[in-house]
């Protein structure tokens, strides 16, 4: 199967991926239903997204199977801003030092950083993803 080339995103589109807006991961299921979790990311400097669970959990384990995901990044102030991203996992972290480290530097930066969530997240088996993004659909405001 041919790869979709990475796509270059618009200044506006990075400056909001940029911001630590809440999202929606959506991968698909063995039988092909679509599976949903709220998650954390962050968007690298070489225009990847980050995510990152405890391993273990439904939608880590279906984009190890299948690596085509979406996600859809939203403004908690204003739920109508929006930008909805469709992607390919490109690199699996399954080294748990280096993935409760990107957990970490998540929940600080979703500002919950807190001694405890930390502790806890040191002591979690983690695994990261990094996602190339193939398509983008955003809903800003100009």
């Amino acid at each position: 199967m041919e790869q979709p080339e990475p796509i270059a995103l618009k200044d506006r589109v990075r400056e909001f991926l940029e911001t630590p807006h809440f999202a929606v991961l959506a991968t698909a299921g063995e039988d092909g239903a679509p599976h949903q979790a709220v998650i954390w990311y962050r968007l690298d400097p070489d225009g990847r997204i980050l995510v990152n669970s405890r391993s273990g959990r439904r939608w880590p384990a279906e984009l190890q199977r299948d690596p085509r995901c979406s996600l859809a990044a939203f403004d908690e102030a204003d739920p109508n801003r929006w930008v909805g991203l469709a992607g390919l996992v490109e690199s699996v972290d399954e080294d748990v030092e280096r993935a409760r480290d990107d957990i970490v530097a998540l929940a600080h930066r979703y500002d919950d950083a807190t001694e405890s969530s930390v502790a806890a997240f040191r002591t979690q088996p983690r695994i990261t993803f990094r996602i190339r993004i193939t398509a983008v659909h955003e809903h800003l405001a100009d």
